[in-house]
């Protein structure tokens, strides 16, 4: 079953801005965001850093580029053994990058979105 999951989640993508911000994080606990509003279970800090920085972090662990704007990048990541994929998408405003990092199915992700966001946060 793990196997099939990690194949529909390839599927997916990112859900990208709306109205300016990072989307809001799903009911269920596998996602973290630092948008203003963000519930306090899923709440991170924004990043301080250039947009181009957070990129380059971003490809520091393991992440691949979806898309990039002036304001806005995606990327994904993927499990070694089932081969799920998270999405990340980060916001630059000002001299800080609102990030968030969620899996595209399942419930749990046994906190791999807040470790991400703290390695993203460590390669800068």
């Amino acid at each position: 079953m793990f196997f099939l999951l990690g194949l529909l989640s390839q599927k997916g993508k990112s859900k990208r801005l709306e109205n300016g911000r990072l989307a809001d994080c799903p009911a269920s606990p596998n996602a973290v965001s630092s948008e203003p509003g963000t519930q306090p279970e899923k709440y991170v800090e924004p990043l301080q850093a250039k947009l181009e920085d957070v990129l380059q972090a971003i490809k520091d662990t393991g992440g691949v580029i979806t898309s990039q704007s002036d304001n806005y990048l995606s990327a994904t990541y993927m499990s070694a053994v089932f081969k799920f994929v998270d999405d990340v998408e980060v916001r630059a405003d000002g001299a800080l990058c609102h990030i968030r990092s969620a899996s595209r199915v399942g419930y749990s992700d046994r906190g791999a979105n807040r470790k991400r966001v703290a390695a993203i946060r460590a390669a800068l």
